[in-house]
C-alpha cells in the first residue's frame, strides 16, 4: 500500500504555506490521514539544520548550502515522509528537491542536473506524485526591506528571476508531475484549483 506524496513549490511570498494549509484541512475533513513536513525543518533535525542555513551570521559556501539541503531531505524521506507514504497516508509538504534544483542550481549556479542529483541520491529517487507550483511574478514586492528576511529571501532581483525561470523550466519539463496555478488569484481560486487537481488522484474511500 502506497500513500500520496504532494509537493508545493514557488518563490518567497507565493503563498504556499497557506494553500498547504487549506489542503491539509480540507483533506482531512474528507476522513484521510496526513502527514505534514516542510524542508527544510520537517524534523528535529531538520530544525537544526535550517537554523543554520537560513539564519546562520557569515557566508555559506554555495556547495555546502547546498549539501546541507540535502541533509535534511534524506533524513526527512527516511524518518517522516517514506514511513507515511508506506503506511498509506497522504504528505503534504512545503518545498523538496525542486527547491533545490531552482535555488542552488539556478540561483547559485550550481547546475541544475548536478544538484538534481545529489537530491535523487539523498531520497533513493522519491519524486511527488503532484507538485503544485506557485508561480508569482512580482514575489519581491514584500521584501523591499531585506534586512529583515532570512539569507535567501535576501538575495537580490537577479537571484529570485533565475530562480523563477528553473521553476517554469522545471514544470514544462514535467508537466505530468507538475501543475502551475498563478500566484496573484485570489486565495479560494487557488485552493480551488488546487483541490480540483488532487481529488483524481486520492483514494475512492477514506
Amino acid at each position: 500500500m502506497r500513500g500520496l506524496f504532494i509537493t508545493f513549490e514557488g518563490g518567497d511570498g507565493s503563498g504556499k504555506s497557506t494553500q498547504s494549509e487549506l489542503l491539509v484541512q480540507w483533506l482531512e475533513s474528507q476522513g484521510h490521514t496526513v502527514v505534514v513536513s516542510r524542508e527544510p525543518g520537517g524534523t528535529d533535525l531538520g530544525l537544526e539544520l535550517r537554523e543554520i542555513v537560513l539564519h546562520r551570521r557569515g557566508e555559506i559556501a554555495p556547495r555546502a548550502e547546498a549539501l546541507i539541503y540535502a541533509a535534511d531531505r534524506a533524513h526527512n524521506i527516511a524518518t517522516k515522509v517514506r514511513p507515511a507514504l508506506e503506511r498509506g497516508d497522504i504528505v503534504v509538504q512545503d518545498r523538496y528537491l525542486d527547491s533545490s534544483v531552482a535555488y542552488q542550481g539556478a540561483g547559485r549556479v550550481l547546475g541544475a542536473d548536478e544538484v538534481r542529483d545529489v537530491s535523487l541520491w539523498a531520497t533513493e529517487s522519491l519524486l511527488p506524485d503532484l507538485t503544485i507550483l506557485l508561480d508569482l511574478h512580482e514575489g519581491q514586492d514584500r521584501l523591499a526591506d531585506r534586512t529583515k528576511y532570512d539569507r535567501l529571501e535576501a538575495a537580490g532581483d537577479d537571484f529570485h528571476a533565475r530562480v523563477r525561470d528553473a521553476y517554469l523550466e522545471l514544470a514544462a519539463a514535467e508537466p505530468g508531475r507538475f501543475v502551475v496555478i498563478d500566484a496573484r488569484e485570489p486565495i479560494e481560486s487557488i485552493a480551488r484549483a488546487v483541490r480540483e487537481r488532487v481529488e483524481p488522484l486520492l483514494p475512492s474511500s477514506a
